[in-house]
């Protein structure tokens, strides 16, 4: 993998840590759906002057994503950060995209993975089951099913990103916004209540959590992993992923006051092992989009 693109993992790692924080931030004082809903329209209307033309034959690509990684995955993923007790129990239920993607990658995809690299996805995966392990997290098992889904979501937008071509990360950015963004409102109106008080009232750590899940977020980390699953097997780049729930606990600890256990360390300790791994084992690059 080339340096830029390894810093580009740091840095897509390092956004969605936080994202977590930025997250639950917002949904405790916004409506989960309204929250999405706010955070896509705002996407899109960033991103529109810069909306190309989708070729006719991504059209049905583009709205597969949109729906997959936009409405189901957000979606199902900020309702749950709003059920779940703290950003640890969301940030390692996310990350079970990780085996979702790598294997519909070698079932959809037919990419090849060896010892190796299977080695390092487990020890990495491990890491974040034992994580997850902890009986205080079975209390919210409605908001941790709702995360799973949200992974399996994500986890299928991967693969139909994957065979994507002739569109750009920006362009793939704001139309999932100009549809998501809409949809997400509607489901608001339908599902939930109070959103005008919501947001009469809501604070300006509140807002500034909105524009962080805009710009930190999609902006630069969505694209930057978009850039990365053009030019690299899903089966790399989503396990590579995984030090972002890392980066999630650590935030959650320094920041929220979750309590960090002898537990979460050595989950910590054997996902950046695994990480390490697949990254030395990583396979060549494929073709870029265009």
């Amino acid at each position: 993998m080339a340096p830029i693109d390894l810093a580009l993992v740091l840095l897509v790692n390092l956004l969605w840590g936080f994202n977590f924080i930025a997250a639950k931030i917002g949904v405790g004082e916004l409506p989960p759906m309204l929250l999405t809903g706010i955070r896509f329209c705002l996407l899109g209307l960033v991103l529109a002057p810069l909306i190309p033309r989708v070729p006719r034959d991504q059209i049905r690509p583009v709205l597969a994503i949109a729906l997959t990684a936009g409405i189901c995955h957000f979606g199902l993923l900020f309702v749950g950060i709003a059920r779940v007790g703290d950003v640890s129990s969301a940030a390692v239920a996310i990350q079970l995209n990780i085996p979702f993607a790598t294997i519909l990658g070698v079932l959809i995809l037919k990419e090849t993975i060896r010892w190796r690299r299977i080695s390092g996805i487990v020890l990495a995966f491990a890491g974040v089951a034992l994580i997850g392990f902890d009986p205080r997290v079975l209390t919210y098992g409605d908001g941790l099913l709702l995360c799973v889904a949200a992974a399996f979501s994500m986890a299928v937008a991967m693969i139909i990103m994957r065979q994507l071509r002739g569109v750009g990360a920006f362009a793939l950015q704001g139309w999932m916004g100009l549809i998501t963004g809409p949809s997400m409102l509607v489901f608001s109106l339908l599902f939930e209540q109070g959103q005008g008080q919501a947001i009469a009232e809501a604070s300006t750590l509140a807002w500034a959590a909105v524009l962080y899940t805009v710009f930190g977020s999609s902006l630069i980390a969505h694209v930057g992993n978009y850039r990365l699953l053009q030019r690299y097997p899903v089966s790399l780049t989503a396990p590579m992923m995984l030090l972002s729930p890392v980066l999630g606990i650590l935030f959650g600890v320094t920041l929220l006051n979750d309590t960090l256990t002898t537990r979460m360390i050595a989950g910590s300790v054997m996902t950046l092992i695994g990480v390490a791994i697949i990254m030395l084992r990583e396979g060549r690059p494929v073709g870029v989009a265009t």
